[in-house]
């Protein structure tokens, strides 16, 4: 296939501008010959969250720093190496999670450390989607048909620039997920970004940024201005909001309310440990 245009990110990643609707998702049947949706209406009351003076509001890609990006009517998509295919475990099971013996559509979006996925420990922003639980739909990214993507500056699977630093500057990025009352899709927006998508042992795995929750602001990961969409398509603050660690010598957890991050809370920890097994 040829691409009207590749973009080389300064961490090594290529990105290749693939022409909207030839993008993986449209070889699913359900979505072959049809072209993406025009965005719906934002949720009423979104608003552009406030910040304090330690933390900058928006985080940017690493391939965007030297404000990069593809064509109109084109999307960005990682190039699959052939050293990403030789870290899977097998090529049919390559861009897809575990099954799970659960049934339940889902989908997760957000930032993450993948060095089998990606080859690196960088934290890339990510999309993964499943129709049952896991089993036999559903991978990350565009590795597979399923998530459409309409934006044609943020690269899904891309490193995130700058990142956040223990007792240093601290980063986040806005992302917001809701159900489009009309049509019943369900879209992403990453900052200014709209992109559209309809118990065993602890592993060792830090979480967050590896230190527990108590450690507060600029040490512990956290997550701010939570909101919910309502029925009416509308943001609301969330009600009886609760947190709680299953194991706190692994992970945990602490909430809160206040005027500048409405609820928030801090998150993380080690993983396996001395207390934690």
């Amino acid at each position: 296939m040829e691409f009207p245009n590749s973009e080389k990110s300064p961490d090594g990643d290529i990105f290749d501008c693939v022409l909207t609707h030839q993008q993986p998702a449209f070889d699913h049947p359900l979505l072959q010959g049809q072209m993406p949706m025009d965005p719906p209406e934002r949720p009423k009351g979104l608003r552009t969250p406030p910040t304090t003076s330690d933390t900058f509001s928006e985080n940017f890609q690493t391939w965007t720093l030297s404000d990069e990006s593809c064509p109109e009517n084109t999307i960005p998509i990682r190039r699959t190496t052939e050293q990403d295919l030789l870290r899977a475990s097998s090529i049919r099971r390559f861009g897809r999670k575990i099954r799970r013996p659960i049934r339940r559509d889902s989908s997760s979006n957000g930032h993450e450390v993948s060095p089998e996925i990606y080859g690196d420990n960088y934290p890339r922003f990510f999309t993964y989607w499943t129709s049952d639980a896991y089993q036999a739909t559903g991978c990350y990214n565009l590795l597979c048909s399923g998530f459409v993507q309409t934006n044609n500056r943020i690269a899904i699977g891309a490193a995130i620039s700058p990142t956040s630093s223990y007792n240093g500057g601290q980063f986040d990025i806005s992302l917001l997920i809701w159900k489009d009352p009309k049509h019943g899709n369900w879209w992403l927006e990453f900052g200014n970004g709209v992109l559209v998508g309809s118990s065993g042992s602890h592993t060792s795995t830090q979480m967050g940024s590896g230190h527990f929750a108590r450690e507060g602001f600029g040490k512990a990961s956290y997550f701010r201005n939570l909101q919910v969409v309502d029925w009416d398509n509308s943001l609301i603050p969330l009600s009886n909001f609760r947190v709680l660690a299953d194991h706190s010598n692994c992970y945990d957890i602490r909430g809160g309310i206040n005027r500048v991050w409405g609820n928030y809370f801090y998150y993380g920890g080690p993983g396996r440990n001395s207390r934690c097994s």
